[in-house]
């Protein structure tokens, strides 16, 4: 997994990445050659600010977008890179310390030099038109101020391969790792809050021709991620690129999207790309080894020295790393150490979330699919042919299915070996189905097309481990329940306010209140109104609906609760967790948690009696990464909620030190739906707007349509854009 680094390499990596923070001079060469560049390449803002760049080659467009980029954002762009190379540390201080650790285990500087020297022609050319865009803006623009990278260089999105919002390593448990290189005790835990309360993940739907009034396929593209994670652009070259969709700020291609020719939309996947195994480690002298079989092989060890900031200064850390021909070691279990075999070919990577931008249809797609570079994502797809397809993963590895795959595994046993990856035919998929619709929300491949979905019994059971969500039931009933869709009725589905969770959790508190409601402490007429209010609550959301936000205040509290009582060693599922919740707490504790509820509301709004919309909101006040709220500050009702309530348009939003109310910070980003005829058609919405500052016309235009699920004309062919040309200029103009 992890190359042998020559000393020339090593040295010659570190100094690149020293002139990556001090900032080596831009020579008049490079300045030469950038403007040369900028001549060939044609930025038009249409009215909604976003970006159409034009070039005759790729390259060129690669070079416009990231330029742009760093215009609209470029705090974002530097972010991700110092997350991806991992230098956070070298501006956030030693928190992030671990956070570059990870990075680190898993590549580094020098396997990143070494694989952009190895890249085919076509990518070296992107790679390179990459960084120039970025330093030309950096040279064009000198009063912006880096944090820390004052020149990028063309190895960095060999390190940041996906689009995917945590990337492959972001499962590996940075409290665990900590407490294996720090020699403790291990404290990790599974984080039911995060996973109850986060709406990350995503949906994505496909309409195939026969449920389409027009015939024309049709494709929903529906991220969840933290707001303002990525933008919206169109790229179009001489050369047949002409992709639009959604692009993660520094990365050079769209990575949910479409073109002329068919839509790609990911969701983030629990296929089981990856695996932990237990080594058996000893010490053989001065040096550790680890068993395989009947045999000791050397642990691999690299010592590193890590910098983080303090104050104004930097200190360092260092540590010893260590791998086995698994992986990285990440934590101990017992008296085992263990590692993680997870993909690492981010070449290959790169060059798949590239290509399939330029895809003519569904064969063509699939061959890009044959990199097996998409560790972490399921794709819904869509064709100007009529064809509409998904896959539940991709890198797939193949495995002696006798083990229990969704537990570490004996590294020391031969049969755990990964014995290659299963090819793109072998993966759990559908292809035009019978029922019309394919759909996916980060939940099981197994209810994707109602009964025309993948048989569970043909495929291994580590291919697809995914359980069903809330979100997945919702999106069944919906598409089933329709007979033909249009663009509105798409939008309308993707928008569907029921709560599939109240469904399950909401009868057992009714039950509950009759249960103890001759108790004189259960009598209040307060708490009789509430239970009659929540009896006839149809169970969707909406800005003005009462029963919204006492189902969702009690269902935060009673699941707070439950999670209390599960064992540490315990996972649950979104269904599962909604029984344990239901068996393992008492009928006087869900009635109590409703009390609590009442009184909340009116200690912070006057009266328990209040509006979902006038908790949950809206607000975009300073455009930095980390926002800032404010109760005496304008804001924007939102009927949305966390998808963990089985809320298709997902508004994750919490509470702040000094509010009262509820601001949004993840949830749906970049919507789209696309049509596919002779001509495609497509709306679109993002969180707020194009543009990261405070003032500018694009900070928040499209916020009033994001609240209210309302989507804007994308403008995708020259001659509609001409119509609505906000400024045309070349970079550095």
């Amino acid at each position: 997994m992890n190359r042998y680094r020559s000393p020339i390499l090593f040295f010659f990596a570190a100094f690149l990445s020293f002139l990556t923070t001090k900032g080596q001079p831009f020579s008049q060469a490079e300045i030469a050659r950038w403007q040369k560049q900028a001549k060939q390449v044609t930025i038009t803002r249409d009215t909604w600010g976003v970006p159409h760049i034009y070039g005759k080659t790729d390259a060129d467009v690669v070079f416009g977008l990231l330029y742009s980029q760093c215009e609209d954002d470029f705090d974002r762009v530097e972010e991700n890179y110092l997350d991806a190379i991992g230098r956070l540390a070298e501006v956030d201080g030693e928190s992030a310390l671990y956070h570059d650790l990870r990075a680190r285990l898993f590549m580094d500087t020098t396997q990143a030099l070494a694989l952009y020297k190895e890249s085919p022609v076509w990518m070296k050319s992107l790679l390179d038109a990459f960084a120039d865009g970025t330093n030309y803006y950096l040279y064009t623009h000198p009063a912006v101020t880096p944090r820390l990278l004052k020149r990028f260089q063309p190895w960095m999105p060999l390190m940041f391969s996906e689009g995917s919002i945590g990337g492959n390593i972001s499962v590996v448990s940075i409290d665990r790792l900590k407490d294996f290189y720090e020699h403790r005790k291990t404290s990790w835990i599974y984080d039911f809050d995060k996973f109850e309360r986060d709406p990350v993940g995503s949906n994505g739907f496909a309409i195939a021709p026969s449920k389409s009034a027009t015939k024309n396929p049709l494709l929903l593209i529906n991220p969840h991620t933290s707001f303002y994670f990525r933008s919206e652009v169109h790229m179009v070259s001489q050369a047949g690129l002409n992709a639009y969709g959604a692009v993660t700020w520094g990365q050079f291609f769209v990575y949910q999207g479409f073109n002329e020719n068919c839509g790609w939309m990911h969701t983030s996947s629990g296929a089981d790309s990856m695996d932990e195994y237990l080594e058996t480690v000893e010490k053989k002298g001065n040096s550790l080894v680890y068993r395989q079989g009947n045999t000791q092989k050397p642990v691999r060890t690299q010592t590193v020295r890590l910098p983080y900031k303090v104050g104004n200064g930097i200190q360092y850390k260092e540590f010893t790393l260590y791998w086995t021909h698994h992986g990285p070691v990440v934590g101990e279990k017992g008296d085992k150490w263990v590692t993680v075999s997870m993909m690492n070919t981010p070449l290959n990577a790169l060059e798949q979330s590239y290509l399939r931008t330029k895809a003519k249809g569904y064969q063509s797609f699939k061959e890009v699919m044959k990199l097996n570079g998409n560790a972490s994502n399921n794709t819904v797809f869509a064709d100007r042919d009529g064809n509409i397809a998904y896959w539940h993963g991709n890198f797939m590895p193949k495995r002696d299915p006798k083990f229990d795959w969704n537990q570490p595994v004996d590294g020391s046993n031969p049969a755990t070996e990964w014995k290659g990856l299963h090819g793109v035919d072998e993966l759990v998929q559908v292809r035009n189905p019978a029922s019309g619709w394919i759909q996916n929300c980060n939940s099981t491949p197994f209810t994707v097309s109602g009964n025309s979905s993948p048989d569970k019994a043909t495929y291994p059971t580590y291919m697809a481990p995914d359980a069903e969500n809330y979100r997945g039931i919702n999106a069944v009933r919906v598409l089933s329940q329709k007979s033909v869709f249009t663009l509105d009725t798409l939008i309308a589905a993707a928008n569907d306010p029921h709560l599939a969770a109240f469904d399950a959790l909401l009868p057992p508190l009714l039950n509950a209140y009759q249960t103890v409601a001759g108790d004189a402490a259960n009598q209040s007429s307060d708490l009789r109104e509430a239970v009659q209010l929540l009896q006839s609550w149809d169970k969707s959301y909406g800005t003005g609906s009462v029963g919204t936000a006492l189902a969702i205040l009690w269902g935060e509290k009673i699941q707070r609760l439950a999670r209390s009582r599960v064992p540490a060693d315990q996972r649950l599922d979104y269904l599962s967790f909604t029984d344990f919740t239901t068996n393992n707490t008492s009928p006087q504790e869900k009635v109590t948690a409703l009390k609590d509820v009442l009184t909340d509301l009116t200690r912070d709004f006057g009266t328990w009696k209040t509006p979902w919309g006038d908790i949950n909101r809206y607000q975009r006040l300073t455009g930095k990464i980390q926002e800032t709220f404010d109760d005496q500050q304008p804001s924007i009702a939102v009927g949305f909620t966390p998808s963990a309530w089985g809320s298709l348009a997902a508004f994750g939003a919490r509470s702040y030190p000094n509010t009262k109310k509820r601001y949004g910070y993840v949830g749906n980003s970049f919507v789209a739906v696309v049509e596919f005829g002779r001509k495609v058609k497509a709306r679109s919405v993002v969180t707020g707007g194009q543009s990261s500052k405070p003032g500018m016309k694009h900070f928040t235009d499209q916020a009033p349509l994001y609240c209210a699920g309302q989507f804007k004309d994308v403008w995708f062919y020259p001659e509609e854009v001409q119509q609505h040309v906000e400024k045309t200029y070349r970079p550095g103009e």
